[in-house]
């Protein structure tokens, strides 16, 4: 896509790289035509300039956009949008599947619309990676790996013949197999270009790789230098389809980082740290960019995990230039050396190649962080910024756990359960039998006959121990440290306690090959840390089900269990249903809470566990000395494993090679399908834009609090047999058994619109106390769950509304959280924030994202959620980030009336909004196009 630019400011000039001659958009040339200091820029917001450069066409881009650009050096940001057309989409197939879905679908439209399907066509390079399918049915033996595949494989079959079929079908799209690797890890070992180049006109043209990804953890591959970031399913389809990203140009926090990381802490550590100051600090929807000399001391994999976790702390992007360390890892990772060697020339002529003694460049705020003052540490227990240092995790678990159990321990004296947080021992409470007796509910213990023995489980049993995950699983570090703790503590006589449902899921097949090399996949066995499959599996929620008789005594008598896990996300209900308390950890931490079997403990002053003579065995005994770990790596990581791990990527297994997809433009749809089903988007759409109207008698379909996550408004792991999605798959002839994920069932809206609001853990405020899809129908006030009111209001023609309070939609880039309430018939959101990808996700589907004014908020204002709604505004005239006017009447006839910001933020949102949605104003523009 590297357009002929109109090139007002004749920045278009030559260089030679890897013995070539090749064209590029000098940033140079524009200091020379006195746009400013544009070398002073962040690496970031140049990568954006030049993207600016290469598409100036004086409409999407003008040249008062690059100059605007140029001027936003330091806090002198100027509120404007600018256009981002990405060099390439990625994906992974929870999110790509529904994406092909909707592309199938307007090929099916433009045909009925009298256009030609084959203009619906990426008009970029599209990858997919298929790995948030594997569950982990099996673990904690040898067969696990195959067992879970063949399971894989049984569950998605309808799924994968679909996306082999788009394959062939679409242009630029290509598909990775199942059992490959966490689409993160592949992009960063494999699918990155770091500099790109296209031939136009004759002239090889070359420039930076970019990207958008429909995962949130996209940002992992900033710390290669590449800019790209995750946004939902229906912006990639978009970008997909020619159309450019509009964004405000970005603040760019800059994090400078000092020192190294002291013994014992780790790049999990890192960034669990970074993320509670970046959260703390409030860089929603702006840049993060990292400088310091302390770049110097992170391996390029340590500062992949830090920019993968970006989404949590918060930014668009955690970015990590090109300089040597980048150059060294492609090398590594097989990568061609006349690739090695263009990267090199470009971005040192380009000015975006760092080195010890470059400037520092001027940022629109600045934080710093010195390594050295790194200490190990977990997150939990129900979100990743929450950073507990390890020494203080046990008291942190226990105050926690008061609560989990608040209504419980609600007239327990206040400073007993002080004593208890503070003063514990992990093995019971220690003070009088009458504070005992009052903190019973704390001291909980189930009995439970397991694997032929019996077993004490209490508050904080750790049920779930996971290598898993793309923060992590990247980073041979850590892996190498938790095999290096594995094999010492075998040594010593250690066991995983037998409650623990332990799995290793790494990243690609590289790292078995390492751990395999270094021999400390043997270790990681025999502590039942088996190879459960290449994927994301816990942390997206495909932990699978606990043993039977572990999960009835959790429930049966109400424990808080725990989960550990090497991951980024621990929101509340998406790990396991049955497990409420859980941690983020570095790789080494996971082993050793296996060992311990509770979060209950201090392990910097307990011991972990005890050898065959009942001598006491500290973590301190156990954990890897840096020396063993840098010997490990040095022996163990070389450059023929990724040829040989990449050397034919794209051609799968003998099962992916032995499934059958149809050929053809259009899609086959099969009507009996459970997975597969044609989308309902664009059903009664015609060429005429719809005119805006306001909002009238609406209802409040569910009043929510803080920090809702996407999570919450679309779960993606198990279905409930209960449930509205249950039962239709029951009532379709599914088992139980068979159900599969949400995640998995992304392709069917059927399934999903049912899931909307559907989290086990949901905490709708009209129905205080309860948790789940569950709501209050208005006017009978009748309990019943979401969906069925939402069809109740649907069929009464009534059009529906979301309160909520900060941060709403944290979390991951889930487009079904947007499409999920569109389905529901929901018009408008009104909430406190919004998370920066959500939001735009709700303009993409038709949904008017509103926010309240500073200071206001549904309790100042008096609202409980059972008023009838009016909004006002919209027909008169929407802008960009406009006020519109709210009225809502109460039962007793008593009005409110209050002005809310319209969050539709750019001017291309509103032009989405009018459509109803970026995928109609896509098909509409299309079609318009080809009458031309």
């Amino acid at each position: 896509m590297a357009h002929r630019s109109a090139d007002t400011f004749r920045t278009r000039t030559l260089f030679r790289g890897a013995g070539l001659l090749f064209e590029y958009y000098s940033l140079d040339a524009l200091s020379r035509a006195g746009l400013g200091e544009v070398e002073r820029l962040p690496f970031s917001l140049k990568i954006l300039l030049e993207n600016l450069l290469r598409f100036e066409d004086g409409i999407t881009v003008t040249a008062d956009d690059i100059a605007a650009v140029c001027r936003a050096v330091g806090p002198k940001r100027p509120e404007r949008e600018i256009a981002f057309r990405p060099a390439r989409v990625l994906m992974q197939d929870f999110t790509g599947v529904p994406a092909i879905v909707d592309l199938a679908t307007m090929r099916d439209t433009i045909k009925r619309l009298g256009g030609d399907p084959k203009r619906i066509n990426p008009l970029q390079p599209v990858e997919l990676v298929i790995d948030h399918s594997v569950q982990v049915d099996a673990f904690g033996s040898p067969e696990a790996f195959a067992v879970n595949a063949e399971r894989e494989y049984e569950r998605n079959r309808e799924r994968y013949v679909f996306l082999k079929w788009g394959q062939g079908a679409f242009e630029n799209f290509k598909v990775v197999p199942p059992e490959t690797g966490i689409v993160h890890q592949v992009n960063l070992e494999y699918l990155a270009r770091v500099v790109c180049t296209e031939v136009h006109n004759g002239v090889a043209v070359a420039f930076p790789d970019t990207l958008v990804g429909t995962d949130s953890h996209t940002t992992m591959i900033n710390g290669l230098g590449v800019l790209g970031w995750g946004v939902g399913g229906i912006e990639a389809e978009a970008a997909m389809l020619g159309q450019p990203l509009s964004l405000l140009i970005p603040e760019v926090v800059g994090v400078k980082l000092t020192g190294s990381l002291p013994v014992g802490a780790t790049a999990t550590d890192l960034v669990l740290t970074v993320t509670q100051l970046l959260r703390k600090k409030g860089v929603v929807g702006k840049f993060v960019e990292f400088y310091g000399p302390g770049l110097d001391a992170l391996s390029l994999p340590d500062r992949a995990t830090v920019a993968n976790m970006a989404p949590e702390y918060g930014a668009t992007i955690g970015f990590f230039p090109v300089d040597d360390q980048t150059l060294e890892y492609l090398r590594l990772t097989g990568r061609d050396e006349s690739l090695v060697q263009l990267v090199e020339a470009y971005t040192k002529a380009q000015g975006l190649f760092r080195t010890a003694t470059t400037p520092d460049p001027v940022f629109s705020d600045v934080l710093e962080l010195d390594l050295a003052t790194i200490e190990p540490s977990l997150a939990g227990p129900r979100r990743p910024q929450d950073r507990v240092p390890l020494g203080h995790a046990k008291r942190e678990f226990r105050r926690a756990l008061v609560g989990f159990l608040e209504r419980e321990v609600k007239t327990v004296d206040p400073d007993i359960l002080t004593r208890w947080i503070d003063e514990g021992d992990g093995q019971g409470y220690s003070g009088s039998e009458a504070d005992g007796e009052a903190l019973s509910p704390l001291l909980r213990r189930a009995v439970v006959r397991f694997n032929g023995s019996s077993c004490e489980l209490a508050h904080g049993a750790v049920v779930i121990s996971a290598i898993t995950s793309c923060t992590n699983t990247s980073n041979p570090t850590v892996l190498l440290a938790a095999g290096l703790l594995a094999k010492k503590a075998v040594e010593r006589g250690l066991t995983v306690k037998p409650w623990v449902k332990t799995s290793l899921a790494p990243g690609s097949k590289v790292v078995t090959e390492y751990l395999r090399e270094t021999g400390l996949l043997d270790y990681l066995e025999k502590l039942r840390f088996h190879l459960v499959g290449y994927g994301c599996t816990t942390c997206i929620g495909n932990s699978g089900p606990l043993p039977d008789a572990i999960g009835q005594a959790i429930k049966e008598h109400g424990l808080v269990a725990a989960a550990v896990l090497s991951g980024n996300r621990n929101f509340e209900g998406r790990v396991h249903p049955f497990v409420r308390a859980n941690y983020l950890a570095s790789p080494p931490l996971v082993v050793a809470y296996a060992l311990a079997g509770t979060v209950d403990i201090d392990l910097v002053r307990e011991p972990v566990g005890y050898d065959s003579h009942g001598h006491p065995i500290f973590l301190k005994d156990i954990w890897p000395s840096e020396q063993e770990i840098q010997q490990a790596l040095s022996s163990a990581i070389r450059r023929e494993m990724f040829l040989r791990v990449y050397s034919d990527v794209f051609a799968g297994d003998e099962r992916w090679q032995r499934l059958e997809a149809p050929g053809g433009d259009l899609f086959a749809w099969d009507e009996a399908s459970t997975y597969i089903k044609r989308a309902p988007f664009f059903d009664g759409m015609t060429l005429d834009v719809p005119p805006l109207d306001d909002i009238r008698q609406a209802r409040v379909l569910v009043l929510l609090g803080d920090s809702v996550t996407t999570d919450h408004i679309s779960p993606a792991g198990s279905i409930p047999a209960d449930s509205p999605a249950g039962q239709y798959l029951i009532a379709q002839g599914v088992s139980p058994r068979d159900f599969n994920s949400y995640g998995a069932r992304r392709g069917n809206h059927e399934v999903m619109v049912r899931g909307t609001f559907a989290n086990i853990r949901l905490r709708n405020l009209l129905v205080p106390g309860v948790e789940g899809g569950w709501t209050l129908h208005f006017p009978d006030r009748e309990k019943m769950t979401i969906y069925e009111a939402a069809m109740r209001y649907q069929a009464d023609g009534v059009p529906l509304l979301v309160i909520a309070g900060k941060e709403y939609g944290s979390g991951s880039s889930r487009d079904w959280a947007a499409k999920g309430p569109r389905l529901l018939g929901v018009r408008a959101v009104l909430a406190e924030s919004f998370e920066r990808i959500h939001r735009s996700n709700l303009v993409g589907m038709g949904i008017l994202p509103l926010e309240f004014l500073p200071g206001e908020n549904r309790e100042t204002l008096g609202l409980d959620g059972t008023e009838i709604f009016d909004i006002e505004g919209i027909r008169a005239g929407l802008t960009p980030r406009g006020r519109v006017t709210v009225q809502a009447q109460r039962a007793d006839g008593t009005v409110t009336r209050f002005e809310v910001i319209a969050r539709v933020d750019t001017p291309v949102e509103l032009e989405y909004y009018r459509h109803g949605g970026i995928l109609p104003y896509v098909l509409r523009h299309l079609l318009t196009a080809s009458a031309s």
